[in-house]
């Protein structure tokens, strides 16, 4: 997977701010007297540097944002960076400050003068998230040089951002995952992958479609049958906790979406690699759980299918059994994740009993009409879980939205044929998707379904992340388990 940026932590040393390359980083308010370092820097470039602090575009910042200082005189450095971050800020500020170091950098890396800030941990994890780079299939791809922070007290800063680093891996391997094309990224590949996590502590089964047919996933199964892949569950286990019930978490993973025989229009297709998000988010928030060493009980649950046409696909018009005993008409061969997540959902109720079940997918168009790519979509049957969700979502600076859920949706999704049928058209697509998946739900469980289709791969950069996967909710699914499950 992608290594995270190497970033070091070091005892301050100001007779080597010098002779250092890159990128020198200072930290500063407008209105206050520069730190030592600062003031190191300061007449290392002749007084620039306060210059700058005092001036009116600093003052006009945002914080977090800053001020380049480009070939300073007298510094071996390339770049000063002044950065706009005062002593006391919000943990939001001081990751976007690290992002903003981020798109500084270079080959040759950076120092970043952090003193003593009480959020230099919180500038290192926006620095780290915002420096991924992806590139395995490209030699082009440039690399940043790595980062050492010089602190005050370099000991308890490594210690504050070392499960940040965890928790930065965690995204890093969600946005692998996502950015893997379907040729590579195969089922049985995505269950190796998943496979090789044992090694860090977490309990992995893969079930085959033998064992899914024993089960009677036969949704599950009917989205996978045209393809080539084999379909497959695979089980993730972290047993952190006391001997409580787990949090099950559970991810659609549809490694490619063609819409099968109801097809979707070329034009955009080929981002149909980022419908299996759901099950790569809770693969990294897993892959966080275990690294560092969660004091919690946790499941993670992803299927994995390929939705191909093919003479063996299933049909607008079938007729399916889930693993429920409930009946599905067929609607839209393209409404297909909600067939994969009803199965997988009853599975992980029957099989273990969880004390709450949140499910991950990219699973409709229709919530990025709604909510654009800024907030994924929350549907619960439990309003204080789903509070704990969102403000969990809101810490960590992650977008998302509640929807609603109320019976009377119901009727949209019944069958004339069966018990239900799996589309109802546009209107309320995200709303009657998530009602869907709520007859697969037992009322007595606590339950949120995340519909992260504009989040996932959204078209642009984000603060936190250049163009490409985000890694959306690994972060908030971290804090919730982090803030309520762990004991």
């Amino acid at each position: 997977m992608t290594e995270p940026l190497a970033i070091s932590f070091t005892e301050t040393d100001l007779e080597a701010v010098a002779e250092a390359s890159g990128v020198v980083v200072v930290f500063a308010e407008s209105g206050r007297n520069l730190g030592l370092a600062g003031r190191r820097v300061n007449r290392l470039t002749h007084g620039a540097l306060k210059r700058a602090v005092e001036s009116e575009a600093f003052a006009k910042l945002d914080h977090g944002s800053a001020l380049r200082l480009e070939w300073p005189a007298g510094m071996a450095a390339e770049l000063v960076l002044l950065v706009s971050l005062p002593r006391r800020c919000e943990v939001s500020v001081a990751r976007k400050a690290g992002a903003t170091i981020a798109r500084a950098l270079g080959a040759k890396g950076g120092l970043v003068l952090a003193e003593s800030h009480a959020r230099a941990a919180e500038v290192s994890f926006g620095l780290a998230l915002r420096a991924y780079r992806f590139n395995y299939h490209s030699a082009e791809t440039p690399a940043y040089g790595p980062v050492r922070f010089m602190a005050n007290n370099p000991e308890k800063l490594a210690q504050e951002a070392q499960p940040l680093a965890a928790l930065a891996e965690g995204v890093f391997f969600t946005r692998d995952l996502v950015n893997e094309p379907a040729n590579i990224l195969t089922t049985s590949d995505f269950a190796a992958r998943l496979a090789a996590m044992q090694e860090l502590g977490l309990d992995v089964e893969i079930l085959e479609e033998a064992d899914l047919e024993t089960l009677g996933m036969r949704a599950l199964l009917a989205v996978g049958q045209g393809s080539e892949s084999p379909s497959k569950v695979v089980v993730m286990k972290w047993n952190g906790g006391a001997e409580e019930p787990p949090l099950a978490l559970i991810g659609k993973g549809v490694v490619f979406d063609t819409g099968g025989i109801s097809l979707k229009p070329g034009a955009g297709m080929e981002e149909m690699t980022m419908d299996m998000g759901g099950a790569g988010t809770v693969a990294g928030v897993m892959r966080t759980l275990a690294l560092r060493k969660a004091r919690a009980n946790v499941v993670g649950i992803v299927g994995l299918v390929e939705n191909m046409p093919d003479g063996r696909a299933q049909r607008p018009g079938d007729i399916v059994t889930s693993a429920k005993g409930v009946t599905i008409e067929v609607i839209n061969t393209d409404a297909e994740g909600r067939l994969v997540l009803a199965d997988v959902l009853w599975y992980a109720q029957e099989h273990f009993a969880p004390r709450a079940m949140i499910d991950l997918a990219t699973l409709t168009g229709a919530v990025i009409v709604g909510l654009g790519h800024d907030n994924a979509g929350v549907f619960s049957n439990d309003d204080a879980f789903a509070g704990d969700l969102l403000k969990a979502a809101r810490q960590e600076g992650e977008g998302a939205w509640p929807l609603p859920l109320q019976p009377s949706y119901d009727r949209l999704i019944k069958s004339r044929l069966a018990d239900i049928k799996n589309s109802a058209g546009r209107p309320a697509g995200a709303i009657t998707a998530a009602t869907f998946l709520k007859h697969f739900v037992a009322p007595e469980v606590p339950w949120c379904h995340i519909d992260i289709a504009g989040v996932a791969l959204p078209p642009t950069e984000t603060e936190l992340a250049p163009k490409g996967p985000t890694g959306w909710g690994v972060m908030t699914l971290n804090r919730l388990i982090a803030d309520k499950f762990e004991g």
